[in-house]
């Protein structure tokens, strides 16, 4: 099934395999691409991945996990990231972008969020948010969901894992607030809102979440799943389903560990859910959607490995799929 192809609204992957946000910590200081991210992106387009979504992309200057994120606070950033659309869409696959807010884990001057706890000792204390900053940031998710139409992406996944800001909210760990945003039920969906007030509705629409914190008293399938469903009427497609980042704790992680969370997610919500965590090769990778663990599967580390994987595996799967002219030569038999 890894290289049937797979319909989501008007767009058809042409096989199961996404390549998953991954930080590259490559941009200038300003946030603009750069020559860099049109070869990287473009590889692995090449390498015949189906979905490929863009790195964790900053909203605001002061939402960035590091200095040199993509950005995408500014309309100033939008001709870069259209080359980037472009590459990938030259070269037959599907283009998505991540836009997130990191709050207490940005390496900034002043980071925020929704309480005043720190991450780690080697994180600062953020600000408490007050509203007025909470009403900023969710704007700024509308304007980059804005721009990033504008730039001609396919997929618009909001980052709502990892514990960067929207899981803070979530988390009953980081979220300690007594106000109307104890419940973090309320940002997420109020992110959301504002991004359907401008992302067009025959595009896509993904929410990546942590399927569990790994410890007592965080986030759980059931406890996700439930904010899932409180905001999927407003238009969410299909969901990312990771775990961890926002407790440090130590992860048994083990080829395809998250591949039972996201069938879980899907069993609780009825929504399509990408899958992945270590997947080791492409075996694993049609394991995981032949066996229904997931309707997409995202290849992180194996692709920075090797970003021709996808087609120089698929003659020792059985399946015969187009290779491209330039590397025809180099073609297993």
């Amino acid at each position: 099934m890894l290289y049937e192809p797979y319909q989501i609204k008007g767009f058809t992957l042409k096989n199961r395999v996404v390549m998953p946000p991954m930080c590259m910590y490559s941009a200038n200081t300003l946030g603009f691409a750069n020559d860099f991210h049109i070869v990287h992106y473009g590889t692995r387009a090449i390498g015949g991945v189906g979905l490929i979504i863009q790195e964790a992309t900053a909203t605001l200057p002061d939402g960035r996990i590091s200095i040199n994120d993509l950005g995408i606070w500014s309309d100033d950033h939008i001709a870069g990231l259209k080359k980037i659309v472009n590459v990938i869409h030259q070269n037959g696959a599907v283009a998505g972008i991540q836009i997130n807010h990191a709050g207490r884990k940005a390496k900034v001057d002043r980071p925020i969020a929704p309480s005043a706890k720190s991450y780690s000792d080697d994180y600062q204390v953020p600000a408490e948010m007050t509203i007025e900053e909470i009403k900023e940031v969710i704007l700024s998710f509308k304007e980059a969901a804005r721009r990033a139409d504008e730039a001609g992406y396919d997929l618009l996944e909001i980052h709502g894992a990892h514990g960067y800001l929207i899981f803070q909210f979530i988390s009953p760990i980081s979220n300690l607030r007594t106000d109307e945003y104890k419940d973090g039920k309320k940002f997420l969906r109020e992110v959301v809102e504002a991004i359907m007030e401008v992302w067009p509705k025959e595009k896509v629409l993904a929410l990546r979440v942590s399927g569990t914190e790994y410890v007592e008293g965080g986030v759980t399938p059931e406890t996700i799943s439930e904010a899932i469903n409180s905001v999927k009427d407003l238009g969410i497609d299909i969901i990312d389903v990771s775990s961890g980042g926002n407790v440090l704790v130590k992860i048994n992680a083990f080829p395809g560990y998250q591949l039972d969370l996201a069938k879980k997610i899907h069993d609780l919500t009825g929504l399509p859910v990408m899958g992945g965590g270590l997947i080791t090769d492409m075996r694993l990778a049609d394991h995981a959607v032949s066996s229904n663990r997931c309707d997409l599967v995202y290849l992180g580390r194996l692709l920075l490995r090797d970003p021709y994987v996808v087609i120089n595996s698929a003659a020792e799967m059985g399946v015969n799929i187009p290779y491209p002219n330039q590397y025809i030569r180099g073609k297993k038999a």
